[in-house]
C-alpha cells in the first residue's frame, strides 16, 4: 500500500478493502470457536463446563497478545503517517521481541496456576481434571500465539489485510478439521478427548505463524524487523506499553468479568455456568466480525490522524459505527428468533436450554447500543489514546456490570445477571461519547 493511498482513496472503498478480509477471517475464527465447543460438548457436559471455566484464562492470554499488538499497530501506523519510517521499523522490532518474552512468561505461569484457578469455581474432580488437561496443552503454545499476533498487527498496520486473512483462515480451518479427528479418534488418529481439542488449536496456531513467516520473507514490506533496531529505546518501549497495556486491560477485563459472573452463577446451578460459557462462544459470531471492521479502521484512523487529515478521521469513525451497528442489529434479530435452537447446538439438557434461551433474548437487547462503546474504544486505540479507551472498558466490564449483576441477582435471582448486560451497554455508550469528545481534538 502506497504512502498516499490511506489518505487519498475514498473512505468507503478504503475501509472496505481493509475491513472485509478481517471480517471474513473473523467469521471463520468465530466458526472455529463454535465448532470447537460443539465437539467438546459431545464428550460430556462436564467437558463443556471445563471449557467454560478455562475460557477466562484463554481470553486473558489472547488479550495480552492482541492488546500489545494494538500498541505495535498504532505506533507503526502513526509513524508511517508522519513519514518517519525508521521509527516504524523500531516499533515493529521491539514489539516482536517483547511479544516473544511475554509468551515465555505466560506459558510458565498459566500452566502452573490452572489447577488452583479451576478449584476456585468447582469441587468436581472430573471438571478440574479435564480443564487442567486442556489448559496444559493449549497454553504450551503461548509463544506461538504471541508471535503470530505480533505479525498480524504488523501486517495490518501496513494494509496487508488479505495476507492476515489467509493466515487466520488457514489456522482456523485446520483447527476445525482436526477437532473431530483428534477428539474422537477418527481414522488413523488417536482418541484424545478434550486433549485433542487443545492440540488441534495449537496445531492451527502453528500453521498461522508459519504462513506469516512465509509472507514476511516472500513479499516486500515497508516495515522490517531489523537487528539494528534492537538497541535499547526507552521512549519507544514506553510508547508501545502506553498503548498496549490499556489495550490489554480492555481485552482482559472480560476474563475478570466472566470469572466474577461464574462465581455468582455457580451458587445457583452448574447449568447457569454452562449457559454463560455458551453465550460467550455464540457472541463471537457478532463481536469478532465487528472486531474485524474495527481492526480495519485502526491503521486508517491512526495514519490519517498522524497525517493531519481530521475530516477523514471523522468520516472513518462514523462509517465504522454504521457498519458495526448493522452486524449487531442482525445478531439481535437472530438471538430473539432462534434462541432455543442456538442453545440446542451445545446441550440436550432441557434445563440448560430453557435457562439459555431466556438469557440470549435478554442479553441481545444490548447488542445494538454496544456498537458505540466498541467502535469508540477501537478508534481511541488507533489514535494512540489508550488510557481513554481503557476508561470505557472499565465501565463496561467492571465499574457498571459487576455491581449491577450483584444487585440484580439479589433482587431477581440468577436472571438478574442477564439484565445487567444490556443495562451496562446503555451506560457504557453514554460514557463513550463523553470520553471521545474530551480526548480527541480535531481541527
Amino acid at each position: 500500500m502506497t504512502d498516499t493511498l490511506m489518505k487519498e482513496k475514498p473512505i468507503f472503498p478504503l475501509l472496505a478493502s481493509m475491513a472485509l478480509p478481517m471480517v471474513f477471517s473473523m467469521l471463520v475464527n468465530a466458526l472455529y470457536n463454535i465448532v470447537d465447543s460443539f465437539f467438546v460438548a459431545q464428550i460430556s457436559e462436564d467437558a463443556m463446563t471445563a471449557l467454560s471455566l478455562v475460557y477466562p484464562m484463554q481470553n486473558l492470554i489472547n488479550a495480552i497478545a492482541i492488546g500489545f499488538g494494538v500498541g505495535i499497530n498504532a505506533q507503526i501506523a502513526l509513524h508511517l503517517g508522519a513519514g518517519v519510517r525508521h521509527r516504524a521499523d523500531t516499533a515493529a522490532t521491539h514489539g516482536m521481541c517483547f511479544s516473544l518474552l511475554h509468551g515465555i512468561v505466560i506459558t510458565i505461569v498459566s500452566i502452573a496456576i490452572t489447577p488452583k484457578f479451576l478449584a476456585a469455581f468447582t469441587t468436581d474432580e472430573v471438571v478440574i481434571r479435564m480443564g487442567t488437561t486442556y489448559a496444559s496443552i493449549a497454553f504450551s503454545f503461548s509463544v506461538v500465539v504471541m508471535a503470530a499476533l505480533a505479525f498480524e498487527k504488523i501486517f495490518q498496520a501496513i494494509g496487508r489485510m488479505k495476507l492476515t486473512m489467509i493466515a487466520l483462515m488457514a489456522g482456523s480451518i485446520c483447527n476445525i478439521v482436526l477437532d473431530p479427528l483428534l477428539i474422537f479418534g477418527w481414522g488413523p488418529f488417536p482418541q484424545m478427548g478434550i486433549a485433542g481439542a487443545a492440540l488441534a488449536t495449537g496445531i492451527g496456531q502453528i500453521l498461522t505463524l508459519s504462513l506469516y513467516l512465509l509472507f514476511y520473507n516472500k513479499y516486500p514490506t515497508p516495515v522490517k524487523l531489523r537487528r539494528s533496531c534492537m538497541r535499547p529505546n526507552k521512549k519507544m518501549d514506553l510508547q508501545l506499553y502506553a498503548i498496549g497495556i490499556p489495550a490489554i486491560l480492555n481485552l482482559a477485563l472480560p476474563s475478570v468479568l466472566i470469572s466474577f459472573l461464574n462465581g455468582i452463577l455457580a451458587a445457583f446451578s452448574q447449568s447457569y455456568v454452562v449457559v454463560l460459557g455458551i453465550y460467550y462462544k455464540l457472541q463471537t459470531f457478532l463481536y469478532l466480525p465487528g472486531s474485524g471492521i474495527v481492526q480495519g479502521m485502526r491503521p486508517l484512523i491512526g495514519y490519517n490522524y498522524g497525517a493531519g487529515e481530521s475530516e477523514r478521521v471523522r468520516k472513518i469513525y462514523r462509517l465504522t459505527m454504521w457498519l458495526c451497528g448493522g452486524i449487531m442489529a442482525f445478531g439481535t434479530v437472530l438471538c430473539l428468533a432462534f434462541a432455543d435452537k442456538l442453545m440446542g447446538l451445545f446441550t440436550t439438557n432441557p434445563e440448560t436450554i430453557t435457562i439459555g434461551q431466556y438469557a440470549l433474548r435478554v442479553i441481545s437487547c444490548g447488542f445494538l447500543i454496544s456498537t458505540v462503546s466498541v467502535v469508540t474504544s477501537g478508534a481511541l486505540e488507533g489514535l494512540g489514546k489508550g488510557v481513554a479507551s481503557l476508561v470505557i472498558s472499565l465501565f463496561r466490564y467492571c465499574l457498571a456490570i459487576m455491581p449491577l449483576a450483584w444487585i440484580l441477582c439479589r433482587l431477581m435471582g440468577p436472571t438478574g445477571v442477564w439484565h445487567a448486560f444490556w443495562t451496562t451497554e446503555v451506560i457504557a455508550a453514554a460514557i463513550s461519547m463523553v470520553v471521545y469528545r474530551k480526548s480527541v481534538k480535531l481541527k
